[in-house]
């Protein structure tokens, strides 16, 4: 692992230093780097996925990534409301709240 700070050793590496290695070096390191998807496509289904698994805590960041990816705000609203069908509505409206807040910091 070099010593530069990453998002995951910032966040929790000074609790779970492996586990911050694992998340930078296999999760974005391989397989977010892997050309079989484009980094926007990533995106995409790790929000649909962490809307339908109701993981408020880390869609915050995943919806700015997503942006950063070329998803738009349509995109996005669209994802939650196609969502509100298949993961339910509770999910989908908490995701909505969250995805305004995250339109906010853009």
């Amino acid at each position: 692992m070099t010593d530069a700070p990453t998002a995951a050793r910032q966040s929790f590496g000074d609790a779970a230093p492996l586990l911050a290695e694992i998340t930078d070096t296999v999760l974005f390191g391989q397989v977010w780097a892997d050309p079989a998807l484009s980094p926007r496509d990533r995106s995409l289904i790790t929000i649909a996925s962490l809307i339908a698994l109701y993981r408020t805590n880390e869609l915050p960041f995943h919806l700015a990534k997503a942006m950063e990816n070329g998803l738009t705000r349509e995109e996005i609203v669209a994802t939650i409301t196609h969502l509100a069908f298949y993961a339910g509505w509770p999910p989908a409206m908490t995701a909505l709240g969250i995805a305004r807040q995250a339109f906010d910091h853009v």
